[in-house]
């Protein structure tokens, strides 16, 4: 398991998990996720496992082999799995011994949103973005932003020299207002094109996502599906349900818009990139983002640690995973010369692009 490198975490507390369960409302019919949510816990809760290592370490793979959404789509022999880290554990191995096994264990899915969570740690999978190259730098982004800039909630923005508005949202957790949208797009309306950079947002509250992106659209737009996992097999999951992007009743932006992503965007970041990249006045810009496509979902084991993983599988419009990520329509990577230069290689990349619009 990974120590973190650069102090980023997404999901570093208990809070910031719980609060992202219910900020999924957004992609789906409220009432059938309650129904949804009550019918996971009621199953996921119903076998009572023994507080031994042995017992709580049946109890973790048990509850991903019945609930996890993505062991298909990621080719995982899960049943192999067990057998290899079962030789692990013993009657008599303390507890921090217990966590790095279970731990070890669940980064064999690759997944972001996959945690166990005791008192003293929290397990999780960052090679997601952490064997990538970072694309952003927060120093020479400031050189863009200035001293000036305004602030709305979690937004911060500019106008650029050359006429371009210039968003930062840097995490879904960041509070976005309906007026403060409203205030934000009617200062920037004398521009001829934005720059909307996500660039590590590691996700949040996906009400934002929608609150955001309807900003964009003039008409509704089918923006993907989501499936509920609604039995014990690996396949066994609901019919797709359709998930719409309505535009907004308030201000809506109406020019040519670039959107700046990295592999730290990550959840409902992704859900965001995946929702504008579907606009036709929107083009994604920079890498490939990190993914995260499941909903979360907790349970406790018999000792009382927490794991998180995902759930429900979310797809794009076309019925295609987005859990590894989306691809941008232009790729752009920050080099060598502009760091040393203190130049944004993406957003010189994105302002260019937009003056040619």
């Amino acid at each position: 398991m990974k120590e973190n490198k650069n102090n980023y975490n997404p999901f570093s507390t208990l809070n910031k998990c719980i609060k992202l369960h219910f900020s999924m409302r957004g992609m789906v019919n409220l009432l059938v996720c309650c129904l949804f949510l009550l019918f996971a816990s009621s199953c996921i809760r119903e076998e009572n496992q023994v507080d031994t290592p042995q017992g709580n370490f049946e109890a973790l793979w048990k509850l991903l082999d019945e609930r996890y959404c993505f062991f298909d789509v990621k080719q995982v022999d899960w049943d192999s799995i067990h057998d290899e880290y079962a030789k692990r554990i013993t009657d008599t191995m303390p507890e921090g011994g217990l966590f790095e096994v279970l731990g070890d264990m669940l980064d064999e899915l690759k997944d972001g949103h996959v945690n166990l969570y005791s008192t003293a740690d929290v397990a999780r999978y960052w090679d997601w973005y952490e064997d990538y190259p970072h694309n952003f730098n927060e120093d020479i982004q400031d050189r863009y932003l200035g001293v000036d800039y305004k602030i709305s909630g979690g937004l911060k923005y500019c106008i650029l020299p050359e006429n371009i508005g210039y968003v930062y949202y840097g995490s879904f957790e960041g509070s976005v207002s309906e007026s403060g949208l409203d205030d934000m797009l009617s200062y920037l309306a004398v521009c001829d094109g934005l720059i909307f950079d996500i660039r590590d947002n590691g996700g949040g509250m996906l009400t934002y996502s929608e609150k955001i992106a309807s900003r964009f659209t003039n008409e509704k737009v089918r923006v993907g599906y989501m499936m509920h996992k609604n039995g014990p097999d690996h396949d066994d999951f609901s019919s797709p349900q359709a998930i719409d992007l309505k535009p907004s009743n308030r201000f809506r932006w109406q020019r040519p818009v670039v959107l700046l992503t990295n592999r730290h965007v990550f959840s409902a970041a992704n859900d965001f990139t995946n929702k504008m990249k579907t606009l036709p006045l929107v083009t994604v810009m920079g890498d490939r983002t990190g993914g995260g496509a499941g909903l979360p979902f907790t349970s406790e084991l018999p000792n009382g640690w927490l794991v998180r993983f995902s759930a429900s599988p979310y797809f794009n419009a076309d019925m295609e995973t987005i859990e590894f990520g989306i691809e941008p329509d232009v790729e752009v990577a920050l080099t060598v010369d502009d760091y040393v230069n203190r130049h944004d290689t993406l957003i010189d990349a994105a302002v260019k692009l937009l003056m040619n619009n």
